[in-house]
């Protein structure tokens, strides 16, 4: 069976066109007379783009499915226009071998919503002590390329440079949550005024600052390929434009996550926990600093760093709540509200951040590609003009820890096709 999708723009820009999709890939744009069999989708004034990749989410599969399952998961990825995931490796057990990476990895198959690419971890257990079996994992079924002990840093330096230099043989990427841990000892909030009024132990920008400017060092020398997960500081934008220019373009990438760009410290002072996440909000300043290096290329990409937890660890008080929020229903509609409406960013610059970078960085050959005959039906209409209201309990999660709860935001997915097969349409999977 073919998909006609007719009447989009593409990349929002140009006439509106016809899309017709068949046996997995895009097999006509134009003024296309539809096949027999051909569902015909009306799409005018919708704007197409490449699928979305996000390099950073968590399914919490195996281990924690009371928070999320790899289907659930799934769901809310396609739901929110996404064709590829990676998720992370703080499962329980971690993903710090071939048996737990390959099982995630044929989790995600049977599922079929989404392509779900498992992250190794850089070392056993998450404990940053010994190096984990990358080259394993590597040449597994799962042909994991990407490496993180996100949840924990990589704060050995040694460690850290063995990492790199061994992804280099691999032809892998090293994914480094950036907190210098004693430095954050007891931390509970950015460290700035109001974490001083509310009584919260500070986490200083530097914490992150530090390791990013280490780490940049440590892939220089390796001759690797590093990458900075949840920039969230303005700093840490100062370190990555030097580092860049220091090292030239392909080694050093940096992700940053959409509550990073819409949220800020201040709403910590109704104490409630949604708002509490790894690395913390911050500022107003740092925030508008993220959106402007985000526009100029300094930071590559968005990534959700979908957190999904059950009720207990976040329905309590802020010192024993668990960090994150979810993220994949609602990414499109934050960047959307920040960087389109704003006009740092047309539609093919959200193509660039949320589809093309990402799936350059992590060596995806079939995603993030150019929207022309031939290519891989990966495909998200989004509807620029109409507008959804956020509710937790609505989301395809298991969970409902959103920290945009009945917010109304802009740009609202209306279609997404795996490889020209749809999964989800109008906030219904399939």
């Amino acid at each position: 069976m073919s998909v006609l999708i007719r009447g989009a723009r593409l990349y929002g820009e140009g006439d509106p066109v016809d899309v017709l999709v068949a046996d997995g890939l895009i097999s006509a744009i134009g003024s296309v007379e539809p096949p027999e069999d051909a569902e015909v989708i009306d799409a005018a004034g919708q704007v197409l783009l490449p699928g979305f990749v996000d390099l950073h989410t968590h399914l919490r599969e195996p281990g924690r499915e009371d928070a999320e399952t790899i289907e659930t998961g799934s769901a809310a990825a396609a739901l929110g226009g996404y064709t590829a995931v990676f998720a992370m490796a703080n499962t329980d057990p971690v993903a710090d071998n071939a048996v737990v990476v390959e099982h995630v990895w044929r989790r995600g198959r049977e599922t079929g919503l989404v392509d779900v690419h498992p992250v190794g971890a850089v070392t056993v257990g998450l404990n940053g002590e010994k190096l984990a079996e990358l080259g394993t994992m590597a040449k597994s079924a799962a042909g994991v390329r990407m490496f993180s002990d996100d949840g924990h840093c990589v704060a050995d330096p040694l460690i850290m440079r063995r990492a790199l230099e061994y992804s280099t043989a691999l032809n892998a990427v090293i994914a480094q949550h950036a907190e210098e841990p004693r430095l954050t000892v007891g931390a509970q909030a950015h460290e700035g005024e109001i974490a001083s009024r509310l009584g919260y132990a500070g986490w200083p920008a530097s914490a992150e600052e530090s390791i990013v400017a280490r780490d940049c060092l440590l892939a220089q020398h390796a001759g690797a390929r590093l990458h900075v997960c949840h920039v969230s500081t303005a700093g840490t934008v100062d370190v990555l434009r030097w580092a860049k220019n220091r090292q030239g373009p392909g080694f050093i990438s940096a992700e940053v996550t959409p509550h990073h760009l819409l949220l800020t410290d201040e709403r910590l002072a109704t104490y409630d926990p949604v708002n509490k996440v790894n690395p913390p909000l911050r500022t107003g300043g740092d925030a508008a600093r993220l959106r402007a290096a985000l526009a100029e290329g300094v930071i590559d990409c968005v990534a959700t760093d979908h957190a999904p937890h059950p009720v207990q660890d976040k329905d309590c008080e802020w010192a024993a709540a668990k960090p994150g929020m979810l993220g994949l229903q609602t990414a499109l509609s934050v960047v959307t509200e920040t960087m389109v409406a704003t006009g740092l960013l047309d539609w093919r610059g959200v193509a660039r951040v949320m589809s093309e970078r990402p799936a350059e960085i992590a060596g995806l050959p079939d995603q993030g590609r150019p929207l022309v005959t031939g290519e891989p039906a990966n495909l998200v209409l989004v509807d620029p003009d109409a507008a959804w209201t956020v509710r937790g309990a609505e989301l395809a999660s298991l969970a409902a820890n959103t920290p945009y709860e009945g917010m109304r935001l802009p740009g609202v997915v209306t279609l997404t096709l795996l490889r020209g097969r749809i999964t989800a349409r109008e906030g219904k999977i399939g």
